[in-house]
C-alpha cells in the first residue's frame, strides 16, 4: 500500500464533532476488513457459473480489489475522519457531492440486511439437521430468526464498540474458518481423487458471447466491496493515520485467497451443474467430509453454525458503519438532527442505528410476508437496484483519490505506489473496472425480458437518487 501522506492543516479538522471513544485496534480492524468482505455465498455464487469464474476473481482482485485497497488506504492516512468515504468526497467536491455518496451508501445497506440475514435463517437449518426442508422457506422459523439476530447485532452495537467489536471479531472467525476448512477439504480432494469439474485451460476462459453471465462480473465485484468500511469508523481507531492503512494491508490478501481457493475447492467436490447457488459451500463440505469418512460427519453442520455467527457479525459490521455515515450527514443537518446525538452513556450515534434497524425490520416484513405475491418481485426488483446504487459512491472514490493525489506533491522518500503516475493508475483501473461492472450488472437474467429488467433497474436506481437529491434540497435549509 502507498505510504501515508502528511498529516492535513489543523484547520481543515473539523471541531463541532463529538468526540467518540477510540477502543479499535488494528486486530480489530483486521477482523473488521474481513467480516464486512468475505462471504461464502459468494463461492456457490461462482462455482455455479463454471471454473471461468476463477479467472474472473483473480482480474477482480488485480483491477478492482487492489485499487480498492490501495485508494482507501491512502485517503484514510491522510484524512481519518468518522464517516470516511463521506468525508473525503465533501472534502473534495462540496456539500452536495459528500451528501449524494453518503445517502447511496447509506440507503443501500438498509436493504443489504434482510438479504443477509435470510440467506443465514436458510444456512442455519442445516446447523439442526433441517436442511432443504420446508422449515427454510417457513416464514413461521424465518421471521423470528431473521428478528432476532438483526437485534441482537443492534443491541451489542449500541452498547459501544467496545463491546461490539467482539460480534465483528467472532464473526470474522466464524466466516474465515469454514472457508479454510473447505479449501483444506479440497486440498484434500485434489490429491486422492479426479476434480468432479472438468478445469482445463479452456474451462478457464470467460465466455464473453454468454451475455447471461456476464453479470458475474458484477456480482465478483460486489464480493470484493467493503474495504472502504473501516475508514468510516476512522474517529473510534487507535491512532487512525497508521492502523487503518496496516489493517488493509494485512486484511486483503486474506480476503482474495479465501475467494478464489474457496471457489477452486467447491468446483473440485461438486460438478458444476449441481451447484446449489444458496447452501452450494455446504454441499462441498459434506462432500469433502464424505471423503474423509468416519469421523467427519460433525463438519457441515459445525461449519453451518459457524456461517450463522459469521453472518451476524457481518450485520453488525454494516450496521455500525454506515451508521456513522448517517450520524456525520446528521451532524450536518442533512438528516434531521436527531442522527448526530451520541447516547450520554455509551456514547455511540444510537439513533443512526436504531433508525437503520427499523427500516431493515419492515423490510424483512416485506419480503418474508409477501412471499408468492407481487410485493415479493417487487422486493426482489429493488435488490437488483441496490447493486447501481451501491457502486456510486466507488466512483467518488476513486475520482476524489485522483484529485487528491493529482494536487497533492508526492512524498520525497515515498514508495512507488506514492508517485502521480502510479495514482493515475490505480485511479483509472478503479473507475473503470467501477462502470464496466455497473453496466455489466443491467444484463437481465436469462428469464427476463431486456427492455423491462433494464426499465426497472436503472429506473429504480433513478429513484434512489432522486430521492436523495430531495432530501438534500430540503437539508439546505437547515
Amino acid at each position: 500500500m502507498s505510504a501515508p501522506a502528511p498529516a492535513p492543516p489543523a484547520t481543515a479538522a473539523r471541531t463541532d464533532h463529538p468526540e467518540l471513544p477510540r477502543a479499535l485496534g488494528l486486530r480489530d480492524m483486521v477482523l473488521f476488513n474481513v467480516v464486512a468482505v468475505v462471504s461464502l455465498r459468494w463461492f456457490a455464487t461462482a462455482a455455479a457459473a463454471g471454473p471461468s469464474s476463477i479467472t474472473l476473481w483473480v482480474l477482480a482482485a488485480l483491477f478492482f480489489f487492489l485499487p480498492q485497497g490501495l485508494a482507501v488506504s491512502d485517503l484514510a492516512a491522510r484524512y481519518p475522519d468518522e464517516g470516511g468515504i463521506y468525508a473525503w468526497t465533501k472534502r473534495s467536491f462540496g456539500e452536495g457531492h459528500g451528501f449524494m455518496c453518503g445517502w447511496c451508501y447509506w440507503v443501500n445497506n438498509i436493504l443489504y440486511y434482510p438479504n443477509l440475514l435470510m440467506s443465514t435463517a436458510v444456512v442455519g437449518t442445516y446447523v439442526i439437521g433441517r436442511g432443504g426442508t420446508a422449515l427454510e422457506s417457513s416464514w413461521a422459523y424465518v421471521l423470528p430468526a431473521t428478528l432476532a439476530a438483526l437485534w441482537i447485532a443492534v443491541a451489542l452495537n449500541i452498547v459501544g464498540v467496545r463491546v461490539g467489536r467482539w460480534l465483528q471479531n467472532i464473526g470474522a472467525l466464524g466466516t474465515y474458518v469454514p472457508g479454510v476448512v473447505l479449501v483444506a477439504l479440497g486440498v484434500y480432494a485434489a490429491l486422492t481423487r479426479p476434480s468432479a469439474t472438468p478445469m482445463d485451460a479452456a474451462a478457464l476462459v470467460p465466455d464473453l458471447a454468454d451475455k447471461t453471465r456476464l453479470n458475474l462480473w458484477a456480482s465478483i465485484a460486489f464480493a470484493f466491496a467493503g474495504l472502504e468500511l473501516c475508514a468510516v469508523m476512522g474517529g473510534e481507531v487507535k491512532e487512525p493515520r497508521r492502523t487503518l492503512p496496516r489493517s488493509i494491508f494485512l486484511s486483503a490478501p486474506l480476503i482474495a485467497f479465501i475467494y478464489i481457493a474457496g471457489t477452486a475447492s467447491v468446483l473440485w467436490l461438486v460438478p458444476t451443474g449441481q451447484v446449489n447457488i444458496v447452501s452450494g459451500f455446504l454441499q462441498a463440505l459434506h462432500t469433502g467430509a464424505q471423503d474423509i469418512g468416519f469421523g467427519a460427519a460433525w463438519i457441515p453442520a459445525a461449519m453451518a453454525a459457524l456461517y450463522v455467527l459469521g453472518n451476524i457479525g457481518g450485520v453488525g459490521a454494516w450496521l455500525c458503519g454506515p451508521a456513522r455515515v448517517a450520524f456525520v450527514i446528521g451532524l450536518d443537518r442533512y438528516f434531521p438532527p436527531a442522527f448526530g446525538r451520541v447516547h450520554p452513556r455509551w456514547k455511540t450515534p444510537y439513533v443512526a442505528i436504531l433508525t437503520q434497524a427499523v427500516f431493515a425490520t419492515l423490510f424483512l416484513f416485506v419480503s418474508v410476508l409477501g412471499k408468492g405475491t407481487t410485493v415479493e418481485r417487487a422486493y426482489l426488483i429493488i435488490l437488483d437496484t441496490m447493486l447501481l446504487v451501491y457502486f456510486i459512491p466507488y466512483l467518488y472514490l476513486y475520482v476524489t483519490f485522483l484529485r487528491v493525489r493529482l494536487r497533492e506533491p508526492a512524498p520525497a522518500n515515498g514508495s512507488l505506489l506514492a508517485g502521480r503516475p502510479a495514482a493515475v493508475v490505480i485511479g483509472a483501473c478503479g473507475f473503470v473496472f467501477t462502470i464496466f461492472a455497473m453496466i455489466m450488472a443491467m444484463i437481465p437474467p436469462e428469464a427476463d425480458q431486456a427492455g423491462t429488467f433494464l426499465l426497472k433497474v436503472v429506473g429504480g436506481a433513478g429513484f434512489f437518487v432522486l430521492l436523495g437529491g430531495l432530501i438534500y434540497w430540503r437539508g439546505r435549509g437547515r
